[in-house]
């Protein structure tokens, strides 16, 4: 119960929680209100930068969100060029994290990672169609048990303007396993051939438990 109520959060949210701590004291002795108004802040900050362990299905016939946030895409399209992969077709899912859901990302399904490509770009809202070849995104290219390519995209938003990653090259999954995480409102697509999926536009997905796709 505890955990529920005090998560554990992000390595890279203590910076931010300490600022607004401390800004939140000075407008205090400014002001009540604005105290408060600086309590709200700080407690909304430690909750963006959650990190609660996540329980995966460990079942390589599916895909796991690698993010929290509302399904808006569910669709057939080619394969990223920035990958070399336009010549492919790929089922992508898009799940879009607004600034109330949990930021940390993980990988859909166990294997190693082939390829990370990070690609600087604009900051649009990253609910719209051309945020995923116009913003800042890094893409992870994940080699599954069966040899097949996954791909992550991690596409920044309108208020994001910090892709984390905390993976390498060559790293080996675990499905559901962290890979990083976007600071403040963003998006995450991923991309796959030989799954079907299992969710609708419009879904609440959890990072590492829901169920996003099955062969």
């Amino acid at each position: 119960m505890f955990s529920k109520i005090f998560p554990k959060i992000h390595t890279e949210g203590y910076r931010f929680l300490i600022i607004s701590g401390v800004a939140t004291l000075v407008l205090y002795a400014l002001s009540t209100f604005l105290g408060l108004l600086g309590l709200v802040i700080t407690i909304w900050v430690y909750y963006f930068f959650r990190d609660p362990d996540r329980t995966s299905i460990n079942d390589d016939k599916y895909l796991v969100s690698p993010a929290d946030g509302e399904i808006i895409k569910v669709e057939e399209v080619d394969g990223p060029k920035e990958l070399g992969l336009e010549d492919r077709k790929f089922k992508k899912i898009s799940i879009f994290m607004n600034v109330f859901d949990c930021h940390v990302n993980r990988t859909p399904c166990s294997g190693k990672i082939d390829e990370i490509l990070y690609k600087p770009g604009k900051f649009l809202n990253a609910s719209l169609d051309k945020a995923s070849e116009d913003n800042e995104r890094n893409y992870y290219k994940i080699k599954n048990v069966d040899g097949e390519d996954i791909i992550v995209v991690q596409i920044a938003g309108l208020i994001a303007r910090r892709i984390v990653c905390e993976s390498s090259k060559d790293q080996e999954l675990k499905q559901g396993e962290r890979i990083g995480m976007i600071r403040f409102g963003s998006r995450a697509d991923v991309y796959y051939e030989n799954y079907e999926p299992l969710v609708k536009i419009g879904q609440t997905a959890v990072a590492g438990e829901t169920l996003l796709a099955k062969k």
